[in-house]
């Protein structure tokens, strides 16, 4: 892994990390996360189809997560790193555009939150048999109104942050063992 997450987000509010294993390789685990679709995780999809307009079931976590609201921070071959930025509690859905990773790490407008959602997969640790799909998704508030907001959702954080694991990178998973070489 040649990223810091903490270089994006030192200190973060809330902090949620799964990982699932897979006997493929690193690469074709990470190819089959690639393509997993907002349909593929049943629950997971229509939360964030409620969240993000304009988002079709059929498209990938992969493409949403290269497209606006969200800004590519770091990626390499088997890992991406995302941004956003905005009100995250709100129904208004406010998620302004950032020009780039620096303006990411510039962002301090009051009364908003900065989250940071990494991707990756690695190999078999020594003497190992088993690649490993990971996800890390960080939080910072940096402000009274922030963490009231953030307050707000935290319950809902709490109830929904399982479905990453069970259901999208389960999926991933699932699709890789499957499809293997």
């Amino acid at each position: 892994m040649s990223f810091d997450l903490d270089a994006w987000l030192p200190s973060p509010t809330v902090r949620v990390t799964h990982r699932r294993e897979s006997s493929v390789d690193a690469a074709s685990l990470w190819e089959a996360a690639r393509r997993v679709r907002l349909a593929d995780t049943r629950v997971l999809g229509r939360l964030v189809r409620l969240r993000i307009p304009g988002v079709s079931e059929d498209q990938s976590y992969f493409e949403l997560f290269r497209a606006p609201p969200f800004t590519v921070l770091h990626e390499e071959d088997a890992a991406l790193i995302v941004g956003l930025v905005g009100r995250i509690w709100t129904i208004r859905r406010d998620y302004p555009s950032l020009a780039g990773p620096q303006a990411f790490l510039e962002w301090t407008a009051p009364g908003t939150a900065r989250v940071v959602f990494a991707n990756w997969a690695l190999p078999p640790v020594e003497g190992g048999t088993q690649a490993t799909l990971y996800s890390e998704t960080r939080v910072a508030v940096y402000d009274r109104e922030a963490r009231v907001g953030l307050a707000a959702v935290r319950p809902l954080i709490s109830a929904f942050n399982s479905l990453i694991g069970s259901e999208a990178l389960s999926a991933a998973v699932r699709l890789a063992e499957r499809v293997r070489p």
